[in-house]
């Protein structure tokens, strides 16, 4: 099923012809609950992974940020329970339900942690899928993932590994994945089929030309128009999952983001979004079906995670940022 993005309320570049300089496609993943296989695009589905390259792990131990750890099977056993809760006439829980639950403050122990923690699968995209696909030379699959756990240095958020691979050369895959011990709920991604969409979106407001900004801001004060509309919430930049376009800096203002290993500006590479629209009657919320929270990921206080690449080198680590 296909997954579509209703037309803006209006095309802004009739407006303002010379937003089409500060403009770029982004494809919209639209992740919904489903089993996918390792040959499909997905969100915190299986990897198409080589049987022998070693699974990649996080070794910060107790230098992670702890708040409250849970074992994936806990979590995917839960969110089961609120699921069969919510599908009833009328939401509640049975005894057993309740029985299976966690206490509101449990936690597994802290020293859980000093282990070897295996990386989660967060989301692989092939080329064939994804228009926006950016990937070294003959490579056609990129596979996202991190660390479920707070990392102090990558401001609080989930440390993220990058792997560009050409699927036909991985022979002998691996079978299973290895679990880490414990998560941060937050991070364990729903397993997730995606239905990929190519947008247009257009620079957030504070990062166009200063003339240009303040003449968009004018005209939403203006009121000339229809219905209100904002530049940033209606026109310019898509929420949820996503591939290329342009990130929204609204909770902090841009933030300089340049490559630590060559000082390029970096470029957006995926967007890992808490919600896939924000309220009722958002303009973004696609025709076909009403799923705001499909992956289960949340970031921060329901905030959006920006992965940047180095367009100078795909060798180049990948940098972060929560807004």
């Amino acid at each position: 099923m296909t997954r579509t993005t209703p037309p803006r309320p209006l095309d802004i570049t009739a407006v303002f012809p010379e937003l089409r300089e500060f403009s770029a496609t982004a494809t919209r993943l639209h992740p919904r609950p489903g089993m996918p296989s390792v040959a499909d695009s997905s969100v915190g589905g299986p990897l198409l992974w080589p049987a022998d390259e070693a699974w990649p792990v996080c070794t910060d131990g107790e230098s992670h940020a702890v708040d409250s750890l849970q074992t994936p099977a806990m979590v995917r056993r839960s969110r089961q329970i609120f699921a069969a809760a919510s599908a009833r006439e009328f939401y509640h829980l049975t005894d057993e339900e309740q029985a299976e639950l966690p206490d509101f403050d449990h936690s597994e122990p802290v020293a859980t942690v000093r282990q070897p923690i295996p990386l989660v699968p967060v989301a692989q995209l092939y080329r064939r899928d994804i228009p926006d696909f950016a990937g070294p030379g003959d490579s056609d699959l990129l596979q996202v993932l991190w660390c479920p756990l707070d990392h102090p240095g990558e401001g609080y958020n989930p440390r993220v590994r990058l792997y560009w691979r050409r699927s036909a050369g991985v022979g002998p895959r691996l079978e299973a994945a290895p679990e880490p011990p414990v998560v941060e709920e937050p991070y364990l991604p729903n397993r997730c089929v995606v239905h990929p969409e190519q947008i247009r979106e257009y620079e957030y407001a504070a990062k166009l030309p200063e003339h240009l900004a303040t003449r968009i801001a004018a005209w939403e004060e203006d009121g000339d128009h229809e219905d209100v509309i904002d530049y940033s919430v209606d026109l310019s930049l898509a929420p949820g999952w996503k591939v290329g376009g342009f990130a929204n800096w609204s909770l902090t203002d841009p933030l300089p983001n340049d490559c630590a290993e060559c000082g390029t500006a970096m470029t957006l590479l995926l967007t890992a979004d808490s919600s896939e629209w924000e309220g009722a009657g958002s303009s973004w919320q696609p025709v076909e079906d009403a799923v705001p929270e499909p992956t289960e990921v949340v970031i921060g206080r329901g905030y959006a995670l920006y992965i940047f690449r180095c367009p100078a080198s795909f060798d180049h680590p990948p940098s972060t940022a929560m807004q």
